[in-house]
């Protein structure tokens, strides 16, 4: 599960590089239901759950790969924030094609 982690990660940097993504819970949210995720990467150490326990269930209704990460802080830095954030949504793949196609399998 470790590569999980390492990989989720490592694609939220290459899209927050080269593509484009969204951060935080209301936000990826609405890229699911629009159906423009590309990949949503969601926190474990969200406290209370229920911030983002709706996402999986949106995520598989609309078939979207998703991955889970360890720590919001881990993910928050991945995206560029100085802060943890609980999900981010990549939209535009730019060089993190190839890492998304990895994990969505």
């Amino acid at each position: 599960m470790a590569d999980e982690n390492e990989k989720g990660l490592e694609a939220v940097e290459l899209a927050r590089a080269t593509g484009s993504i969204k951060k935080g819970t209301n936000e990826v949210t609405k890229c699911i239901e629009k159906g423009t995720a590309k990949l949503v990467v969601i926190a474990k150490d969200v406290s209370p759950p229920e911030i983002t326990m709706h996402i999986p269930l949106l995520c598989k209704e609309k078939g979207i790969p998703f991955v889970s990460v360890n720590s919001k802080e881990e993910l928050g830095a991945a995206a560029g924030l100085e802060v943890g954030t609980v999900s981010v949504a990549i939209i535009k793949e730019g060089e993190a094609k190839a890492l998304i196609k990895e994990l969505a399998k």
